[in-house]
């Protein structure tokens, strides 16, 4: 019969012991006094599995920060060291030798215009090594590594960064090409290349002026470089064009503020109120305008003016009724209407309304002129739209009544 040895550790969770252990009771003492002889049943629960019990009393961010150690559960790739150790297992050689080839491979599809290829050939260089620079900031380099060893590693990573830089230029990836950039300078502050790119990425993204910083900094290291004032003469074009388009934009908005002032002044001097409501209509770009010269404060004043069909519930827009205008001049080429199958619409046959200040409605002679309709003072310009009814004078009457009854019961309910 085998026989197995019970270990300490599962004597400890059996609760058993050398010292705790004595002779057992007899069956008589134990049934004679069951009460007194019997200890309180103690609760039994099953131990935590291992990987349960590591994480028992640990917070959330711990847990996840443990889990993101293990290669099923990383995230940052380029900032786990665990995960380049693990990677690096798939490749022979040091941490230099594997680098340089991933470079070599990448110049390789460089040269063929295999931008995409080639970062991702990089990418697998500047992650080696990048967990070795790593290694040696926490204070965990390799002993085996010599000065000299350092220097060649780092030498090789600097130009896997700027070389990453070059394919996300050409790939449009303007921000990770000027932070690869970056990255290589931290390395080697005199890097020509890094300066370039860098400016060539700001340029392209119209940051000006770190591109002009950028390439500065290139010149102040190799004054005649070919490339860096091919920039340089990049740069001087795009600040002019920037600033003659700013110059633009200012003349316009000046522009634009001004005529808006002669407008005002208009309106104020020919005494026509208007109002602006918390939702005005998008009219593109119909407004009260002053014509036929905008700067001219001589000039007439123009409105938006829409015309309300409201006993067949259609409408006309006439994006400019000058002030000198009447109702009959635009009645006059709008009629006939395309809906209006009675006719009913004719400009003798009409008659015009505008709703007043207090809510009511005045009568619109269709010969006045539209001056004469506003500076009235019992009528107002809402959000820059002249508004005016138009209905059949059959069914006028019984139209302004209907009107007055709502506008009662609106004042009424309010």
């Amino acid at each position: 019969m085998h026989i197995e040895e019970i270990s300490d550790e599962v004597a400890k969770r059996l609760n058993v012991s050398e010292a705790g252990s004595e002779k057992p009771q007899s069956q008589k003492d134990i049934t004679q006094n069951p009460v007194q002889n019997s200890p309180a049943p103690a609760v039994m629960f099953p131990e935590l599995s291992p990987g349960r019990a590591m994480t028992e009393k640990k917070t959330v961010d711990e847990v996840v920060a443990e889990l993101k150690k293990t290669p099923f559960f990383m995230t940052e790739l380029e900032e786990n060291d665990d995960t380049e150790a693990f990677k690096a297992l798939a490749y022979e050689g040091t941490p230099f030798e594997v680098a340089s080839e991933f470079k070599d491979q990448g110049n390789e599809c460089f040269r063929t215009k295999r931008w995409a290829d080639a970062k991702e050939f990089y990418t697998k260089g500047v992650l080696v090594l990048a967990a070795e620079e790593r290694k040696r900031a926490k204070g965990e380099p390799n002993t085996e590594e010599k000065e000299d060893d350092v220097k060649s590693q780092r030498g090789v990573l600097e130009s896997l960064y700027v070389n990453r830089a070059a394919c996300h230029l050409e790939l449009k990836n303007y921000r990770s090409c000027w932070l690869d950039c970056g990255a290589a300078l931290r390395l080697n502050a005199t890097n020509v290349k890094a300066y370039y790119r860098s400016a060539k990425a700001f340029l392209a993204v119209s940051r000006i002026e770190e591109a002009d910083d950028a390439c500065a900094r290139g010149l102040e290291l190799d004054e005649q470089n070919s490339a860096l004032r091919g920039v340089a003469r990049e740069i001087i074009k795009k600040h002019e064009e920037a600033t003659a388009k700013q110059q633009r934009e200012n003349e316009r908005t000046t522009q634009q503020r001004r005529r808006e002032w002669l407008v005002r002044g208009a309106l104020k001097a020919r005494e026509i109120r208007t109002r602006t409501t918390a939702q005005p209509p998008e009219m593109e770009d119909a407004g009260v305008r002053l014509l036929p010269d905008p700067d001219d404060p001589r000039s007439s004043l123009s409105f938006p003016t829409v015309l309300l069909y409201p006993a067949h519930l259609e409408s006309d827009f006439i994006k400019a009724f000058d002030e000198t205008q009447c109702l009959a001049d635009h009645l006059a080429y709008v009629f006939p209407l395309p809906w209006d199958a009675a006719g009913e619409y004719i400009v003798a046959g009409v008659e015009c309304y505008m709703e007043t200040l207090g809510g009511g409605l005045v009568k619109v002679g269709k010969k006045a002129p539209l001056l004469k309709v506003l500076s009235a003072g019992n009528v107002e310009v809402v959000d820059e739209v002249v508004r005016f009814f138009v209905l059949p004078k059959q069914k006028a009457a019984a139209w302004v009544q209907e009107f007055k009854a709502k506008k009662a019961a609106e004042k009424g309910g309010g």
